[in-house]
């Protein structure tokens, strides 16, 4: 299984770090590699399903990984057979009914509306802004909200058997928390990323890599998560100055013009240039220049930020 190729020796520095974590009802927490936090959706009798608790739990959580020191790379995932079923109708339904249900005048409840689309809109885009690069390591079903979520990660891997639709249309609305809004700067081919759209039809691994929504696919559930953590502990033994660094302007560069980008760089790295890690890098790979497969990076111990 997946967890057990955790060095036992890593075992009470693990749980020392854990210890400062903090616990959430439908989140789940754990450290597989030096640096690297696994967060589960845990709701695994409702496929993770998304209610307002999750969505609360899941902005604390990656606000709180945005500053946690220790943290240099995040892989989410899901507990149970999903990923993620997308908005829990039950929540979605007494949201809609009782809350409205209170509210007679119609401009009133369209602000009310308005504000609530905003508070899940703030809960995922708690992941998109958060500096540590995230992982998401996708199985089974991903709808509605899965999806949105998925877009609001960095990096996107699935097993074979995932599953995927935009569900929303099917619903009677569009999709308004980060499919429609991140993915069209992303994706690889516009019309079948369209059809996918208007149509709400599931889709397997084959298309989703197609349109560019995910990147690797792995035979099992264990290979993915072993991949997804393997490519966190990487990419953590790296500067967090640069790696940090390095996804603060590719978000900036998503949402502005070229001649922003390069304005906002110069800016960023005449700060950033000055940082002792390019020191310890360029040591790093002296030392390991005659080592063949060698990760120039190895050798070299950074601070935390």
């Amino acid at each position: 299984m997946f967890r057990s190729y955790l060095n036992p020796s890593s075992v009470r520095s693990t749980c020392r770090f854990l210890s400062s974590l903090p616990t959430y009802e439908t989140l789940k927490l754990s450290q597989p590699k030096s640096h690297v936090i696994l967060v589960e959706l845990n709701r695994p009798t409702k496929l993770n399903a998304m209610d307002k608790q999750l969505f609360d739990e899941l902005k604390t959580c990656f606000e709180h990984l945005n500053t946690e020191k220790s943290c240099r790379a995040i892989v989410l995932t899901g507990t149970g057979k999903a990923f993620c079923a997308g908005i829990d109708l039950k929540y979605l339904s007494n949201t809609t009914v009782n809350e409205l249900s209170q509210i007679d005048d119609v401009a009133r409840k369209a602000l009310h509306t308005r504000r609530m689309i905003q508070r899940t809109q703030a809960s995922l885009r708690a992941v998109d802004k958060c500096e540590k690069p995230v992982i998401a390591a996708v199985h089974g079903h991903c709808i509605g909200a899965g999806v949105d979520l998925t877009a609001c990660c960095d990096i996107r891997y699935s097993s074979r058997d995932a599953s995927f639709s935009v569900k929303e249309v099917d619903m009677g609305l569009a999709a308004d928390v980060g499919t429609l809004q991140i993915f069209p700067k992303q994706v690889i081919d516009h019309s079948l990323f369209r059809e996918l759209v208007f149509t709400s039809r599931l889709f397997r691994t084959e298309e989703a890599q197609q349109i560019g929504l995910i990147s690797r696919v792995f035979d099992t559930r264990d290979a993915l998560l072993e991949a997804a953590v393997s490519l966190a502990s990487v990419i953590a033994r790296k500067s967090p100055v640069a790696v940090q660094g390095s996804k603060i302007n590719l978000n900036y560069a998503r949402d502005h013009t070229v001649d922003d980008n390069f304005s906002f760089v110069s800016t960023w790295n005449s700060g950033m240039l000055l940082t002792e890690d390019i020191i310890k890098n360029v040591m790093a790979a002296s030392v390991s220049k005659d080592k063949s497969n060698k990760d120039a990076s190895d050798g070299a111990e950074f601070e935390d930020i």
